[in-house]
């Protein structure tokens, strides 16, 4: 039982991004090995990707790849500079 109290919980985060026109989304940072794992988003009839991941608390980074262009989330107040001149999105799942 001390265990599982210890244990941190995974928390359902849905990453989300407006692009009707595009063929593929994907979602990169460093929960997937950035590139290496990167997950497909689905598709909504309004245009809107989604993927739902369940991640435990942190701090991530990570951006969006579509049509195999690297795209900031619009949604994400938060950046951080990176390595290549730009800007990673970051998501903070709190602790709990």
């Amino acid at each position: 039982m001390a265990r599982e109290l210890t244990a941190k919980r995974k928390s359902k985060i849905t990453f989300a991004l407006h692009a009707p026109e595009a063929q593929e989304v994907r979602l990169a940072g460093n929960f997937t090995e950035w590139e290496q794992a990167a997950m497909t988003l689905r598709k909504q009839k309004n245009g809107t990707w989604r993927k739902t991941v369940q991640l435990p608390p942190g701090t991530y980074e990570y951006r969006f790849m579509v049509d195999g262009q690297w795209q900031d989330d619009p949604a994400c107040v938060i950046r951080q500079p990176n390595a290549f001149g730009g800007q990673n999105c970051v998501c903070i799942v709190p602790g709990g």
